[in-house]
């Protein structure tokens, strides 16, 4: 927990809680596609944690096994502790679970309409989108170190034009981190 974390107060704790919920709405292709929204607000807005704690909190929770959204808690949980873990956790997965719970449902009964059809086809640019949004992001630490950049485009690389598993690109970033090249 980060010094400032004891310092939070009931009211940002709620806005916290308020944000999360909010970015669960615009969460299209899962939690990570708003990082760098989140970390606008706890970052840039707030100042609650640094943009290295940011940085780490994804990648902890990332390569951890579970579900991609852990990171939202470990944001929290650098923030807050334990409320603030809980804040993150609740905004994020209660709205989008009840609304993707009814869409579900009311997509899948009219999953042949155009409307439908037109839906669907128009998210995948978005969620592109959001996506390289959160890679510039989360690149934004490295941006300094030469050594790193060079790793992040030699993985953007390797995806485009191979089919090989992402853990390789994490084992070589591994490495290379270990031995202090990045």
């Amino acid at each position: 927990m980060t010094g400032l974390a004891s310092a939070l107060s009931a009211s940002d704790l709620v806005a916290l809680f308020a944000q999360f919920l909010m970015l669960s709405l615009l969460a299209v292709g899962g939690a990570i596609s708003t990082a760098p929204e989140m970390h606008r607000f706890v970052v840039n807005q707030h100042g609650w944690i640094t943009d290295t704690q940011f940085t780490a909190s994804v990648a902890i929770a990332q390569a951890a096994p579970g579900p991609n959204v852990l990171f939202v808690a470990v944001i929290g949980w650098n923030v807050a502790g334990a409320l603030g873990a809980l804040a993150t956790m609740t905004g994020i997965l209660l709205p989008s679970t009840a609304l993707s719970l009814w869409a579900t449902r009311w997509g899948h009964a009219r999953r042949e309409t155009r409307g439908v059809r037109a839906f669907t086809t128009g998210m995948a640019p978005l969620t592109l989108g959001l996506l390289l949004a959160t890679g510039w992001v989360l690149a934004g630490p490295a941006a300094g170190h030469p050594g790193s950049m060079a790793l992040v485009a030699a993985t953007v690389l390797i995806m485009l034009r191979t089919k090989l598993s992402p853990m390789w690109p994490v084992a070589m970033g591994a490495v290379v981190g270990a031995l202090g090249w990045a």
